[in-house]
């Protein structure tokens, strides 16, 4: 199978941003958190942390028992996609990126002679060289070089920080017969625990299935078949997904841990949602919300939409909601919320009324604005006061665009 892709996966890259601006952190264990309190989680940590056990969401009280002296670094989204600007670039110099995968990893493809093993190497040499001439002394990357997307990124996980490793024919089989299940991506511990009961436990096995097998044990012969030839090096194309969800959830800090802060938090975090929503070229016909406590059990509730995209109806339906709420007394400390029921546009029913069709508009209208002019230029009326309250979150596949006026 020829060499037809290469991956790149940018090491520890929240935390080794911080690194590379801060050089005083270098070196040392940092965890990038998204509140400084006790009751936060780490969402990034630095190499030396994760030698002491730290990594992605370990609590931030946990990670100070197992890591005692780790600096705790508040994320900064709008740094880290200037940094990914800049790395895509740079990777685009030395060869053409086909595909960002999200904010720290992308895949490039191999045409020609840069097939060859030897020249496929050579241009990840470069990749590496040019991160540190143009972007920093600090930013280290890892590259698989493979037949398919799946395989080079397996490939790039073989070794970090800083690896170069290349499945060629030669090596294919015998690389991953060396590999744990879960060291595929889309094999996680609850398919894993599919696979044991089915009497696959290691790699080997895995590879000796028939189409048949794995289409029993995915309960998918697409998913089955698919898999059969991306282990074998064949470039299959990706299938497409449905969107299910639209949510965000937000660890509340100290100082919004009361129940109107948690309102505060929420109602910036459907008008989030609410954009996101219209940026998918979605619609939503139910809202879930809730808010953890520190002292007393969680509130849930949720509650059926007009099929719309526009923030004031999920607001509307939000204040329901809200208002039905027990106003026990307690601490708040994370809020989350979620839509559901998604509709793409092209298969969605406008509204009979003309004021639902304007308030689309409007919505849509808004975008605009603050698109151009900042986040928060514009929103409505229950936002104000908590502009600010839950910053942006960088997803895994959702890259954020940031101008002056939002920074």
């Amino acid at each position: 199978m020829p060499l037809r892709y290469l991956f790149v996966d940018m090491n520890a890259y929240f935390a080794t941003c911080e690194q590379q601006d801060h050089p005083q952190f270098r070196g040392r264990p940092i965890a990038v958190v998204p509140v400084k309190a006790e009751t936060g989680c780490c969402i990034a940590a630095s190499y030396e942390a994760k030698a002491k056990g730290v990594k992605t969401g370990t609590p931030v009280w946990q990670a100070r028992q197992v890591c005692p002296g780790i600096e705790l670094v508040l994320a900064r989204p709008e740094r880290y996609v200037q940094f990914h600007k800049l790395i895509v670039k740079a990777v685009g110099r030395c060869v053409p990126v086909k595909s960002v995968m999200s904010i720290d990893e992308m895949s490039c493809g191999l045409i020609g002679d840069e097939r060859r093993p030897e020249n496929a190497e050579a241009i990840a040499r470069n990749i590496k060289r040019e991160i540190f001439e143009s972007v920093g002394d600090w930013m280290r990357c890892s590259i698989g070089v493979g037949p398919n997307v799946m395989l080079a990124k397996v490939a790039g996980d073989c070794q970090k920080p800083d690896g170069l490793t290349v499945f060629d024919d030669a090596t294919l089989e015998e690389r991953l017969g060396k590999l744990k299940l879960t060291d595929f991506p889309g094999i996680g511990p609850r398919m894993e625990k599919r696979f044991h009961r089915a009497g696959i436990t290691s790699t080997k096995q895995l590879l000796g299935l028939s189409v048949g097998g794995l289409s029993r044990v995915w309960g998918s012969r697409v998913h089955g078949e698919r898999w059969w030839y991306l282990l074998r090096g064949h470039d299959v194309p990706d299938i497409a997904t449905r969107r299910r969800t639209v949510g965000h959830s937000h660890v509340l800090p100290p100082v919004l841990r009361t129940d109107e802060g948690a309102r505060g938090v929420m109602v910036r975090l459907i008008h989030k949602a609410a954009a996101r929503l219209r940026g998918l070229d979605h619609w939503t016909s139910r809202l879930s919300v809730g808010v953890s406590y520190l002292d007393r059990p969680s509130w849930e509730a949720s509650c059926h939409l007009p099929q719309c995209q526009d923030t004031l109806n999920i607001l509307l339906a939000f204040g329901h909601l809200w208002d039905a709420k027990p106003r026990t007394r307690g601490t708040p400390i994370k809020v989350s919320m979620v839509l559901t029921h998604l509709t793409p546009t092209r298969f969605a029913t406008p509204s009979l009324f003309e004021q639902d069709r304007q308030l689309t508009t409007l919505s849509h209208t808004m975008d605009k604005i603050n698109k151009a002019f900042g986040r928060n230029a514009i929103h409505f009326g229950a936002l104000f006061g908590a502009e600010d309250s839950a910053p942006v979150r960088i997803g895994f596949n959702n890259i954020p665009e940031f101008n002056p006026a939002m920074t």
